[in-house]
């Protein structure tokens, strides 16, 4: 469904019995059992690359070379972000104390607060795409209905107008964004273990501005940092775009039963191994959404029975090309933005 509007929204009067005769196909499909093997061997494939990285800059040290090796963690950390991501879903590990400790490595490892995250992720697998209750639709910069840019003031109603333009150059400052926002979530009073997130926060701060200012010339450095956090953002923020922007947004009361709120609004990328590796298994975003704690590598199997499960019910399946979710995704954007290019206010 390519329409981001909810209107012709198909619901179901049998709430969740829809959900429950997929979950029982799934759960006899063996689809929802840990998988250890896989897990350890890419937590230590990925561990290695991160090591080898930050080996790399001390090896290669004072030469603009660097600069490709700061291109290279840059994809890494993207990495380890997939992997906190698979934590805090309890993908790895059942046990919420283990998946917590996991998590929380992780997110140190790339400047994350860990706390402040798992709490905005959990809130949009709650209600992904609607309006009011999905902090991924916070019109903070970007506008992501009309209805948003109606409303919108300073830099989204300045920037909407021809955000789609923009998007993937202001992806190059989502790895900042991710720094900014972990240390503002720190004044909540309501975050659990905010104490220790803030130090882990600031410890990776300061390892990372030590390493560098030790290894590299300033300019060097800033460079890298530049290199570095840009491309990491440019990469962690396409991970993200193709799954929910240009789907279907939810407004008000929309309440679909679960299994249609959480189809309706995903989109699937199609693509061989490369694509599960380079998205870390998001391009299956209809499956993880319906079962967030599947393993990544269990929803390329999980997919032809939920796609026969919807074909049954006939609930609309989303499924595109990577570049062209991209396309979808922008083209929404650039229909979100249309009331402030028409607008005569001044920004």
């Amino acid at each position: 469904m390519s329409s981001t509007t909810t209107a012709g929204l198909p619901f179901s009067k049998a709430s969740g019995s829809d959900f429950a005769r997929l979950s029982r196909k799934i759960a006899d499909a063996g689809l929802l059992g840990r998988r250890p093997g896989y897990y350890a061997l890419r937590i230590a494939a990925v561990a290695g690359l991160y090591v080898s990285g930050w080996a790399a800059v001390a090896l290669v040290g004072d030469s603009w070379w660097t600069l490709a090796v700061a291109a290279f963690l840059a994809v890494v950390f993207g990495q380890v972000a997939l992997l906190a991501h698979d934590a805090a879903h309890r993908q790895v590990f059942r046990l919420r104390r283990a998946s917590e400790v996991s998590g929380r490595i992780a997110g140190t490892g790339i400047g994350m607060g860990y706390g402040w995250w798992q709490d905005k992720h959990t809130r949009h697998h709650a209600n992904p795409n609607h309006d009011e209750l999905d902090p991924d639709l916070d019109p903070d910069l970007l506008v992501w209905s009309q209805e948003q840019a109606r409303a919108a003031r300073g830099l989204p109603r300045l920037i909407g107008r021809w955000q789609a333009f923009l998007f993937f150059p202001l992806l190059t400052l989502e790895g900042f964004n991710l720094h900014v926002s972990s240390v503002k979530a720190l004044a909540n009073r309501s975050l659990k273990h905010r104490t220790l997130d803030g130090a882990l926060l600031f410890a990776h701060f300061a390892v990372y501005l030590t390493v560098l200012l030790w290894l590299l010339p300033p300019t060097m450095a800033i460079a890298f940092i530049a290199v570095h956090q840009g491309l990491f953002g440019l990469y962690l923020g396409s991970l993200f775009a193709p799954n929910h922007k240009g789907m279907p947004i939810l407004t008000g009361k929309d309440r679909p039963d679960f299994l249609r709120r959480q189809v309706l609004t995903s989109r699937n990328v199609r693509g061989g191994l490369f694509t599960d590796i380079a998205l870390g298994g998001l391009n299956h975003q209809i499956e993880h959404h319906l079962f967030p704690s599947m393993p990544s590598p269990n929803l390329r199997r999980a997919r032809a029975i939920v796609r026969r499960h919807c074909q049954e019910l006939d609930v609309d399946y989303a499924e595109t090309g990577l570049l062209t979710s991209y396309r979808l995704a922008l083209a929404s954007l650039h229909q979100a933005g249309a009331p402030l290019r028409h607008a005569r206010v001044p920004a």
